[in-house]
């Protein structure tokens, strides 16, 4: 299993913004340069993580892009559903009755206890962990 290419990039950029700090802006061109992102990438990657509130953005000679909230309170799992969107290991974890095997299937608690646990770690990890003070 492996998270989309997107959604790393959003979870570079993130970080890049968490090293500078919340008060500070960064280009978008500079945030590419860094963090080894296509441009062309970035752009729409900024945009999913300004609608769902983790950036600000702003036009003209000082503008650029900025956390919208201090890297404590940005979560792993924040920025991966931001961009790839709820994380579901198989449709069983979200709708039992999805599969024929419905409630009666050995692996079903497997991919469960799978997928809370993946939830829990990435909603526990915070940018925080990541910037040496």
């Amino acid at each position: 299993m492996q998270i989309t290419r997107q959604a790393d990039y959003a979870v570079r950029a993130i970080y890049y913004l968490s090293t500078i700090g919340v008060e500070n802006r960064a280009s978008t061109s500079q945030i590419a340069k860094e963090q080894h992102i296509p441009p062309s990438f970035l752009a729409k990657i900024i945009s999913q993580l300004s609608v769902a509130g983790l950036l600000h953005t702003s036009r003209g000679a000082r503008g650029g892009v900025s956390l919208a909230r201090d890297p404590k309170d940005i979560t792993m799992l924040d920025v991966v559903e931001a961009i790839d969107g709820p994380i579901l290991l198989n449709e069983c974890v979200a709708d039992a009755h999805g599969c024929k095997f419905d409630q009666a299937c050995p692996m079903r608690t497997l991919w469960c206890e799978l997928q809370d646990d993946m939830v829990t770690r990435l909603g526990g990890t915070t940018f925080a962990d990541f910037v040496i003070p």
